[in-house]
């Protein structure tokens, strides 16, 4: 799959500084489509209303984690095939092994930059 950076992109977080600062890494990276979510519910709202090329979701969000947020995701046939990054400010083991076998595409530790950030999309979309 190529990299589209006419894609929307949904970012989902319930810190909005987070939100502002991936988005301000979005654009310099050349996104202009972006969409955010404040938990996982909003994610999935909005994912049913709108075909997303890429959701970046933070791990930690009430009431739905953005593991949950994945898991029904992954589960949901016309979503399933959506690239799904994982941001967290832990790098525990037992969370990357999760979020990987519940699907995750790629996995981001806070704090990280545009090169990081477009490290781990490129790395989604040349799979």
């Amino acid at each position: 799959m190529a990299l589209d950076l006419q894609m929307p992109v949904l970012v989902v977080d319930d810190y909005k500084t987070m939100i502002r600062i991936i988005r301000n890494l979005l654009k310099q990276l050349g996104f202009e489509d972006i969409d955010d979510a404040a938990d996982g519910t909003e994610a999935l709202e909005k994912m049913k209303q709108r075909r997303y090329g890429l959701v970046i979701s933070d791990w930690n969000m009430e009431p739905m984690t953005g593991y949950e947020l994945l898991k029904q995701v992954r589960s949901d046939s016309g979503l399933s095939k959506t690239p799904f990054i994982m941001v967290t400010a832990e790098s525990k083991t037992e969370n990357v092994i999760a979020a990987k076998k519940a699907g995750v595409n790629n996995y981001i530790v806070k704090p990280f930059n545009a090169q990081t950030l477009k490290g781990k999309i490129e790395a989604v979309f040349s799979e």
